[in-house]
């Protein structure tokens, strides 16, 4: 249930620096580019701070 939280306010966050992006005439080329990297990392990092703990 976290790492669903952790995306959906990932995505949020994404869809507001796109949204931005957008106003600031930035090229549609580049938003894709640079959402896509923004995307992976946001799984990255979701992943690696909601995996549980390995029992050892």
């Amino acid at each position: 249930m976290s790492f669903a939280l952790y995306m959906i306010g990932f995505v949020i966050f994404l869809g507001g620096l796109i949204w931005g992006a957008s106003v600031a005439g930035v090229p549609t080329l580049y938003i894709g580019i640079g959402a896509m990297i923004l995307l992976g990392i946001g799984i990255f990092s979701a992943v690696s701070r909601t995996r549980g703990k390995d029992p050892s």
